[in-house]
C-alpha cells in the first residue's frame, strides 16, 4: 500500500470537524514547496550576475572560509 493510499484511508476516518484543518495544512505544505522552488530558481538565475563579484582575486582569501 502506498503512502498516498494510507493517507486517503486516514482522511476517510477523520471526523468532519478536523478536515478543514487538514486541508489548511495541505495547502500550507504546497505553498511552502512552491516557495522553496521559487527561491532555488531565483538563486540559480542570479548566479551569473554575482559571478564577477564572487570570483575575484581581492576576495580569494574568503574562498577557504
Amino acid at each position: 500500500m502506498s503512502v498516498k493510499d494510507i493517507i486517503k484511508k486516514e482522511v476517510d476516518r477523520l471526523p468532519e470537524s478536523v478536515l478543514a484543518e487538514v486541508l489548511d495544512f495541505m495547502r500550507f505544505l504546497e505553498l511552502k514547496r512552491e516557495r522553496d522552488l521559487l527561491v532555488k530558481a531565483s538563486q540559480k538565475l542570479s548566479e551569473h550576475s554575482f559571478e564577477k563579484i564572487w570570483n575575484n582575486e581581492e576576495d580569494a582569501v574568503y574562498d577557504n572560509l
